[in-house]
């Protein structure tokens, strides 16, 4: 978007090229100011190169680790109004800098030069200094974890094992993922939405815990939302064990966010309490979600580990990267190999003759990292032939034709209102999603009125409205808006209290000074240690037993909610639609996703197939085919160095 005299994101001394990338929104005030004092600190007055130190900047703040000169104006975007895509710029009319003597301006320039520089420079591709040297500690710290396949097994142990814990053919995939994790020092387990992942990691800490029955065993995730949904899964799962002794073996495992695991200190030089010099101590770390796991927390927590100890990275590398900078998953996982290099994995396993010998080590640093990759692909949440894996399969394929033809022949499971992008919402569209959220509304405050947490929960992941953006008749705050004007009329007060007498009921539906009423769903936005609530989380306001007492909050917990008096409550929101970023992790009977514009940066083939897989018995979708088309070809752009250094 161009910007106008008064917008906050306009830098008001910028001069030159720093103004006119300013004006047409590629670079934010905060670019050029970190731009300009860099080069007033280190005496740099070259406008180009200066230019150069902004856009990595951007990049960097965009996600990306690196940026390539040579292509920077076809992989920079100017930041989009989200009320209005359609006013962004052509970047390809700006003045870009010829590449060759762009590079070189910046390969003599003192923030690319010297031992304390600020940037990187290698080739035409520009680091902020920091994320090169993350991105190669990252490297050395993988390759010397995978320098020897680990010699503590017991291999015909393993073999009894595996399939003990695994023993139906519908289980091979499985079997495979939890071989391929126990024979690697470092692992990743790869798989979209109901393959299984977790199930295979229980099954897999059994094994490890079989061989050595007290390895201390540690399961984190970037989010305190993930982590609880970690340590649910697991313990759930061991249900499924049919020997007890497996189960035994896992005991109470608790799930811990990665800054918790690290011992985060705010405002300690150290950051973390453990590191190179004060290890972790544990023998297996598990991390979910890793596709959320930015490029600086994944090199603090090797670093962190001990030489002997196993990591495990279970995700889906499809999905959504981290917020922050890096997409480290996505760089380890290369797909096209999968299957032949897990296949090498246990087959090496099984030339072993029973109680000799060891697996055999690959040549190169390359091939031990990428034997420890493996990749479940057996769904077990979409029946054969369901419309919403078929979708979300297309989608995940980058096949923008088959994609679009599934979604447009609807099915079961699979609904499109199709609106063109410069199209109004109408009421009569949107007549679907209002009886949806009108339907999801009334059970889950029947259920609240009652008192009833556990049908209240159960009915608050029955539909989600998610969207792409936060702004504008597409994002989260209109729809929020949305949603609250559909639900506004219903009864609060319940039969008990229409006869004027004042009852609980009647208590439970009169406002409150905070503005939480009863069966108003809630969002967690700050981690809080103390309650036990993280960001991310979600629950929703109740009355109290059988309908009486004070309100409070509750919370799935995967056993009993976990109940909170809303006097403890710290940072929350109400949650009638979220983002899709906010929604990874989750899953919803019935979900309604609201497409970017076609002309979106986050129209994304990332975004559609996060938001699909939510969906567990329908998706809508609400846009024009078109934008869908070109979402589902369109990958995310996340440029780092980190694949090319594997």
């Amino acid at each position: 978007m161009t910007l106008d005299a008064h917008s906050p994101e306009r830098a008001l001394r910028a001069t030159g090229l720093l103004r006119t990338f300013n004006d047409a929104g590629v670079l934010s005030a905060a670019d050029v100011h970190v731009a300009t004092r860099l080069g007033v600190l280190l005496g740099e007055s070259d406008e180009t190169v200066l230019l150069a130190a902004g856009l990595t900047v951007r990049s960097t703040r965009g996600g990306s680790v690196v940026l390539d000169l040579a292509t920077a104006a076809d992989a920079v975007a100017p930041d989009v109004d989200e009320t209005d895509p359609a006013t962004a710029p052509d970047v390809h009319d700006l003045p870009w800098p010829a590449t060759a003597a762009w590079v070189a301006a910046c390969a003599g320039s003192p923030l690319t030069t010297g031992p304390d520089a600020p940037l990187a420079l290698r080739g035409s591709r520009l680091w902020l200094s920091r994320y090169d040297q993350q991105e190669q500690q990252v490297v050395d710290e993988l390759r010397r974890r995978t320098a020897d396949t680990p010699d503590d097994l017991d291999l015909d142990l393993l073999r009894a094992g595996l399939d003990r814990l695994f023993p139906r053919p519908g289980d091979a995939d499985q079997r495979l993922g939890a071989a391929v994790c126990a024979l690697s020092r470092v692992s990743v387990l790869a798989g979209g939405p109901g393959t299984g992942k977790t199930t295979t990691v229980s099954r897999l800490l059994a094994l490890l815990r079989e061989q050595a029955p007290g390895a201390r065993i540690a399961l984190a995730a970037p989010t305190g939302k993930a982590a609880a949904r970690l340590e649910e899964a697991v313990r759930s799962s061991t249900a499924g064990f049919a020997d007890d002794a497996d189960r035994q073996r896992l005991g109470t495992l608790a799930g811990v966010t990665l800054h918790r695991l690290l011992g985060w200190q705010p405002g300690s030089r150290s950051r973390f309490r453990h590191h190179r010099g004060n290890r972790l101590p544990f023998e297996v770390v598990v991390v979910d979600e890793a596709s959320m796991v930015p490029l600086t927390m994944m090199a603090r927590l090797l670093e962190a580990l001990r030489d002997g100890t196993r990591l495990v990275l279970v995700g889906d590398p499809d999905q959504l990267a981290s917020v922050e900078a890096g997409a480290v998953l996505g760089d380890l996982v290369d797909r096209p190999g999968l299957g032949r290099r897990t296949e090498r994995c246990v087959a090496a396993l099984d030339r072993v003759a029973p109680g000799h010998g060891s697996v055999p080590t690959p040549s190169t640093p390359a091939a031990r990292l990428r034997d420890g990759i493996a990749a479940l692909t057996v769904n077990h949440r979409f029946a054969a032939g369901s419309a919403i894996g078929a979708l979300s399969d297309a989608v995940r394929r980058g096949d923008h034709d088959g994609a679009t033809a599934l979604l447009q022949a609807g099915g079961d499971g699979v609904e499109l209102l199709e609106v063109a992008d410069d199209a109004p919402l109408t009421e009569t569209l949107l007549e679907p999603v209002r009886l949806d959220v009108r339907a999801w509304g009334e059970q889950m405050l029947r259920a609240a009125l009652a008192g009833d947490a556990r049908t209240a929960l159960r009915a608050l992941d029955r539909h989600r409205l998610l969207c792409a953006h936060r702004r504008g008749p597409r994002g989260v705050q209109h729809w929020e808006w949305l949603a609250a004007r559909w639900l506004a009329d219903l009864d609060r007060t319940g039969s008990s209290g229409r006869d004027g007498t004042g009852g609980p009921t009647a208590a439970a539906g009169r406002p409150r000074g905070d503005g939480l009423l009863v069966g108003q769903p809630l969002l967690v936005t700050t981690n809080d240690y103390e309650v036990g609530l993280f960001n991310g989380d979600t629950g929703l306001v109740v009355a109290g037993p059988d309908g009486t007492g004070a309100p409070r909050a509750v919370f799935a917990r995967g056993g009993e909610p976990t109940s909170v008096p809303l006097v403890r409550l710290g940072a929350v929101r109400a949650v009638h639609a979220m983002t899709v970023h906010r929604s990874q992790g989750s899953q919803f009977d019935r979900v309604t996703v609201v497409l970017p514009t076609a002309d979106s940066p986050l129209a994304t083939r990332e975004t559609l197939y996060t938001a699909i897989t939510r969906a567990v018995s329908q998706v809508r979708v609400i846009g024009s085919a078109e934008a869908f088309a070109a979402a589902v070809a369109r990958p995310a752009a996340r440029a780092t160095g980190l694949r090319e250094r594997l």
